[in-house]
């Protein structure tokens, strides 16, 4: 749809703020890694948290609550949901859990929406998995009763073909690199939720798709930081941007910064984060990512995965590329030719 056209894209201009900004996620995605391959048990905690604060939160954007004895239960346990809102996050456990499970294998398509939406109503009465057949304007209801029209998605018959051109947009856009993927990312959901294809669950069906995204190009975040807790912590934020991203739309004339600053800014929060929960229980340790690291910062001459390996005894080789990928990540060093005999070698700051 319109924010993945070629020509929406190549008329999007970034200040320095901004590009800065995706600078450090590029950046905070390389240090993940490192964080992934040193901290298991921590990391083992940190990913149930998020999944508990996650369905909760995705429905609680959308008015669902369950009880907290209830919610652990249900999300850790499996227990069996009593009642329509245990039935919409027991739901969305079983979609989180598939996405964290099988991400990698789950291109985005349109029967992988109309899969995640499945799971959302698989134990409830009425079935989910189907595009809206009447239209549904996206409305604020206020305390008085009255409403306000925030936005009016794509029509009913025009959705099938919408959602369609969506993912092929965005499939073009991805493999000819037309944008940085955070830009992508943000601009999928963004479509989705103005296309708003289903009759009910569109929130918690961006927010999947979300994930899903993020995890294919390795923003992986939101396994141990539940960004649904972050977008709920900002609601006010999270919806305003969006109206705001959604005026115009429907002619292509819309103005996407103000929810994409919005999204570098939750994501950036998420990993921030992370680091305070992770990365200085590491830098305390001695960690062998560290060894790696300073080991390579000593060499001025070009140097091979082999010679790193031999003045780090006891460091793996998956450890040693993990360094290295989060080091390329951050503009520090930069290959020299591929394959097993590929050297890597300083870059001049």
């Amino acid at each position: 749809m319109h924010s993945l056209a070629p020509e929406f894209l190549s008329s999007l201009r970034f200040d320095g703020l901004q590009i800065a900004t995706l600078r450090a996620l590029g950046e905070y995605r390389g240090k993940q890694q490192l964080y992934v391959a040193q901290s298991p048990e921590v990391l083992s905690g940190l990913r149930q948290i998020a999944v508990i604060e996650s369905a909760e939160s995705s429905n609680r954007l959308e008015g669902v609550v369950v009880p907290k004895d209830r919610l652990k239960s249900l999300i850790i346990k499996n227990a069996t949901p009593q009642n329509r809102s245990e039935q919409e996050v027991a739901g969305y456990r079983d979609a989180l859990g598939l996405i964290h499970e099988s991400a990698e294998h789950m291109h985005f398509a349109e029967n992988v929406t109309l899969q995640l939406h499945s799971m959302l109503y698989r134990y409830m009465p009425q079935p989910g998995g189907q595009w809206k057949a009447t239209n549904n304007d996206i409305v604020e209801k206020h305390p008085d009763g009255s409403v306000r029209v925030r936005f009016q998605p794509v029509v009913a018959h025009l959705t099938p073909m919408a959602m369609h051109d969506l993912v092929s947009r965005y499939d073009t856009a991805a493999s000819q690199h037309l944008a940085d993927p955070l830009v992508l990312v943000p601009l999928c959901i963004l479509d989705f939720l103005c296309i708003h294809p289903f009759p009910d669950g569109n929130g918690r069906v961006a927010r999947l798709l979300t994930l899903l995204l993020l995890y294919q190009f390795d923003y992986a975040v939101g396994r141990y930081i539940s960004l649904e807790r972050i977008f709920e912590e900002s609601k006010e934020s999270y919806y305003e941007t969006l109206e705001t991203s959604s005026q115009g739309w429907h002619e292509g004339k819309h103005d996407a910064l103000p929810w994409l600053n919005y999204f570098w800014g939750a994501l950036l929060r998420a990993y921030k984060e992370f680091e305070e929960r992770v990365g200085t229980i590491e830098r305390g340790r001695g960690a062998k990512g560290d060894r790696v690291r300073n080991e390579i910062l000593k060499r001025t001459t070009p140097f091979s995965i082999s010679d790193i390996e031999n003045d780090c005894p006891g460091v793996s080789r998956d450890m040693v590329r993990l360094v290295l990928r989060a080091m390329k990540g951050e503009g520090i060093i930069a290959p020299m030719g591929k394959g097993r005999s590929a050297k890597w070698q300083r870059v001049a700051s």
